[in-house]
């Protein structure tokens, strides 16, 4: 009788034992699951934020303005536009095919 008790102590403490294992396991993945969510949340915004600032750099207004300030450009007139134009005679070939 004593026998069958102990192998059912050996076999209630072996199962407490891998309970205890299996709910610090769980806890601990649950922690690294929170911390993967709440980066996920971070790098969404910053993506989101990021977003904001692309279509801030692409506008129309700023690119004129870096192209005037920057690159000394200037907005075509007629005034300063040179036309150029062919007077008669074959054109030139250049190797590329109308």
């Amino acid at each position: 009788m004593t026998r069958i008790n102990l192998v059912l102590l050996v076999a209630v403490l072996a199962s407490a034992l891998y309970l205890v294992r299996t709910q610090y396991e769980s806890r601990r993945l649950f922690a690294e699951l929170d911390r993967a969510t709440a980066e996920a949340r971070r790098l969404d915004s910053e993506n989101e934020r990021l977003q904001v600032d692309k279509r801030a750099q692409a506008t129309p207004a700023r690119v004129e303005k870096l192209a005037r300030e920057q690159l000394q450009m200037r907005a075509a007139t007629p005034a300063i536009t040179q036309y150029v134009s062919w007077s008669g005679g074959a054109p030139a070939r250049t190797g590329v095919r109308p």
